[in-house]
């Protein structure tokens, strides 16, 4: 195991957030199915990560209420079901080794409900996610996961074309909020899972 995931662990446990590593993301996707009851209403956020795991299925079929906007006809009504759940999934764009997740949106969605709203909030993030500072998780999300993400959106914004951040003024900018949670936020318990993969971008 890479010494980083203990680092960054050890950091964010400081910063009263709960963290486990897993060797995979079938261990992960256990734990997951493991310890959200079937009676839990259940949220996910924009995520590749989630998408790539399979977990909206798993929980779908085995019968727990789910919305996500990437899987519904209603893109609008599933947001603002959304938003009161019992638990809430998604990813990170970045999380530091000093032990803070840091995240840009286009729509508010996904950030808001890191923070407030639900019961439990579960972050899964690869290790691929793990950076130095808040300096190199924003080079991070702006040179690496905001242009794949563009690309995989179809957005009109020049990252998509550059590779790269342009700080544009297209309609289509994802990056119109940034959020940094230096601490868990008091009412919410953040459960972070990091993987010892590449997950997401």
């Amino acid at each position: 195991m890479d010494n980083k995931l203990l680092l960054a662990k050890n950091s964010l446990v400081a910063n009263g957030f709960k963290v486990k590593i897993f060797s995979n993301r079938q261990e992960v996707k256990e734990a997951l199915l493991k310890e959200v009851g079937l009676d839990e209403s259940i949220a996910f956020g924009g995520s590749v990560t989630l998408n790539e795991l399979g977990l909206y299925d798993e929980f779908k079929n085995r019968g727990n209420k789910i919305y996500w906007h990437w899987k519904a006809d209603d893109r609008r009504a599933a947001l603002d079901s959304a938003v009161n759940t019992d638990v809430y999934m998604t990813s990170t764009n970045a999380l530091t080794l000093d032990g803070k997740l840091v995240n840009m949106d286009g729509t508010g969605n996904r950030v808001s409900s890191m923070i407030f709203g639900h019961k439990r909030v579960y972050v899964i993030a690869g290790r691929n996610k793990i950076c130095k500072d808040y300096n190199e998780a924003r080079e991070r999300i702006r040179n690496v996961a905001a242009p794949l993400n563009a690309k995989r959106l179809n957005t009109n914004t020049p990252c998509r074309f550059t590779g790269k951040c342009n700080d544009c003024d297209s309609p289509d900018r994802m990056c119109k909020a940034e959020v940094v949670l230096h601490k868990n936020p008091t009412g919410t318990e953040i459960i972070i899972y990091i993987v010892d993969e590449d997950l997401g971008y």
